[in-house]
């Protein structure tokens, strides 16, 4: 076994392995891949580079038969001449030193060397006395990359004739007589072939314009018989407008009839209870205006018309985001409480109106999708005259209030309005369309969203409501989402002048009263309705009505009166001259079953209010006396009237809660708490 073993290992040790040393790189990639423009497509690459460095080290070698080098030769040839001159000066002294102390065997011998040791000095003294060579001068060191025009011309494309032969066009031979000649067949019959044959196109035309004749007088008749129509259509409208004029009439005329009682309490009827309660008034149901197509929406706005008193318009859309469907407007007369004047529907809810002041034909509507428009009641079209698109700027998110402003410096007309989106537009009438500008954007301070990549992104507010100052043409209100009402202006589109932390919840709507310069009202759902100085930061009166405040305004006759209506189907009418704590009528005016008002607002002339419920319904209210208390006459003195008067009424209400001016400890406009009142 161990010598099978052994010539097993000698075996072993004799046979050959073959390998095979290539100049592959074996880490090179074997399946790269370019794009290739020439094809348009991604081709595997097939030649890979296989070259490996293992060290490579930067030198500065220069050619000898560069210029540079050259230089550096010579420059190096200068330094090696100098070196020995040095040194042969050096030897010959101790040379001269070594004769003189030396003494010569025999005086031939001395004299010889003498004589060598002088043609040397000699020779020596020659070769001190000749001049250095001149030095070369210094030149500056040529750019190291050397650069080199390379050029190459491509290859030029074999000229090649091409050329193709089109078949010959068939001909034909084409010859006629134009002298008289005869023709082959017995009778011999002469003709003129050319003069013939433009006889018959002559003759050929004139039956076609005969045909056309005939034709031509059908089609004037037909225009004639349909001008005969088109007049009698016109005369037709004329007459229906006519018609239409004379059936408002007789409506309102059988409206009258109907609702005669209605009418006499408006015209006449006081409560003569009110005589009895100095402190207390009521609210007189008059008319209910409903409409068929309304009766599964929201009255979501509504705005009286400047000039004719007894019309007002009602948008109707709906507050459930679930729910939104198309929109309308109406308007009404206390004339016709049965049917609107006017009626226009919309693809989307209608939020808010507003009518303008010198053109009371102009409505301005905000839509639940963002859009704005403005209707023309002069139009006889259901269409807006001007409507926001997306490429004009639309708001984002609903509309919710818009107001008339004064006109542009190039007199156009414009208007202003408030979205969920935060921003404040002021819109344009130029022409046909209408142009945007954003007048400023509600950022909330100290509140920042992690947006994409880390980005900061600051949120916006969202404007629930706004109203512009009576006088101050460029002073605004704002309330938002967040319960916080800002002061701002038309001059300043990036910051506020104050801000009011004023509710708890969203401001369902702010108002300037309109006699007083510095007093606002605002409501909110937090159950609260409170009264400010805009030049103080605290409230100077807070009103807790046990549900969430739909709306609230002030009234156009005294400074000291406002309404407002809550989510339980009650109207509340305060009089701060009479009771600063407690409304003086609170009022069940719908019913609380799945129904809640929405908004109120005072006639400009009568003592009348109308209140919008979700259910579609308008329902207008008289005033009774004690709500629109007006001063007795003492005997001998005339009972003053006008704005002064109402301001001051207002502000003697006002300095009994603002802070005296010595007392600067106190905390500046102290508010109202008592029975009616929460602080």
């Amino acid at each position: 076994m161990p010598a099978k073993a052994g010539d097993r290992h000698r075996q072993e040790l004799k046979e050959e392995f073959t390998r095979i040393l290539t100049a592959n790189n074996p880490h090179a990639p074997q399946n790269i891949v370019r794009y290739s423009f020439k094809e348009r497509a991604y081709k595997p690459i097939n030649y890979v580079d296989q070259m490996a460095i293992h060290f490579s080290l930067n030198g500065n070698m220069i050619l000898k038969d560069s210029d540079e080098g050259r230089r550096q030769s010579i420059k190096l040839g200068t330094a090696a001449e100098k070196a020995p001159i040095e040194t042969s000066a050096v030897t010959s002294e101790e040379a001269k030193i070594k004769d003189e102390e030396s003494t010569g065997d025999t005086q031939a011998a001395g004299e010889e060397e003498a004589e060598g040791s002088g043609t040397a000095e000699v020779a020596e003294a020659a070769e001190a006395e000749e001049p250095p060579p001149p030095r070369m001068k210094e030149q500056k060191l040529a750019n190291q990359f050397n650069f080199i025009e390379r050029a190459s011309r491509t290859l030029n494309n074999p000229m090649r004739e091409r050329a193709c032969q089109s078949e010959p066009t068939p001909c034909k031979n084409f010859s006629a007589t134009a002298n008289q000649c005869t023709t082959g067949t017995p009778g011999r019959k002469y003709k003129w072939e050319i003069y013939d044959a433009y006889v018959e196109e002559l003759q050929k035309m004139e039956r076609s314009k005969e045909k056309e004749k005939p034709k031509a007088q059908t089609a004037k008749r037909e225009e004639e018989k349909r001008g005969r129509k088109l007049t009698s259509l016109e005369l037709q409208s004329d007459d229906i407008t006519k018609i239409s004029k004379a059936a408002k009439i007789m409506e309102r005329m059988v409206n009258q009839n109907t609702f005669d009682d209605i009418a006499q309490d408006f015209k006449y009827f006081e409560d003569a209870s009110d005589e009895y309660r100095d402190q207390e008034g009521t609210l007189l149901p008059l008319w209910k205006f409903q409409y068929d197509k309304t009766k599964r929406l929201a009255v979501t706005a509504i705005s009286w018309n400047p000039k004719y008193k007894d019309l007002f318009a009602v948008g109707y859309g709906s507050y459930d985001f679930m729910k939104q469907g198309q929109g309308m407007l109406l308007l009404y007369t206390m004339k016709n409480p049965s049917f609107p004047e006017y009626v226009f529907s919309s693809e989307s809810g209608i939020m808010c109106l507003d009518f303008h002041n010198d053109y009371p034909y102009l409505v301005a509507v905000g839509f639940y999708d963002g859009n704005v428009a403005v209707y023309n009641l002069k139009k006889a079209t259901s269409q807006p005259s001007y409507k926001s698109s997306a490429k004009s700027g639309k708001h984002t998110e609903p509309v919710w209030q818009v107001k008339w402003q004064k006109d542009d410096m190039d007199n156009n007309l414009n208007f202003f309005s408030v979205s969920s989106d935060g921003r404040i537009v002021s819109w344009t009438l130029v022409k046909n369309e209408l142009v945007h500008t954003d007048v400023i954007k509600l950022s909330v301070e100290g509140t920042t969203m992690q947006g994409p990549q880390g980005l900061q992104l600051q949120t916006l507010g969202c404007g629930t409501s706004f109203d512009f100052h009576k006088k101050i043409d460029y002073l605004f209100l704002v309330g938002t989402e967040e319960g916080k009402i800002y002061k701002c202006s038309k001059c300043y589109s990036s910051q506020f002048l104050d801000v009011f932390e004023a509710h708890h919840m969203a401001v369902d709507s702010v108002s300037w009263n309109p006699y007083h310069l510095k007093v606002f009202i605002s409501c909110s759902s937090d159950w609260t309705v409170k009264i400010w100085d805009h030049t103080i930061k605290t409230p100077m009166f807070i009103y807790d009505l046990n549900s969430a405040v739909g709306d609230v305004a002030w009234s156009p006759y005294s400074s000291t009166v406002f309404a407002a209506v809550t989510t339980d189907g009650k109207a509340h009418v305060f009089d701060l001259s009479i009771n600063k704590y407690e409304a003086l009528c609170t009022q069940l005016v719908v019913a609380k079953k799945k129904n809640k008002i929405t908004h109120i607002q005072f006639n400009p002339v009568y003592p009348v209010v109308i209140i919008g419920d979700e259910r579609g319904h308008v329902t207008s209210l008289k005033l009774s006396p004690n709500l629109r208390r007006i001063p007795k006459e003492k005997k001998g003195q005339e009972v003053k009237k006008g704005p002064e008067v109402e301001i001051a009424k207002l502000d003697k209400l006002l300095n009994l809660v603002r802070e005296p001016e010595s007392k600067a400890g106190k905390r500046a406009g102290e508010t109202m708490a008592l029975p009616g009142a929460a602080s």
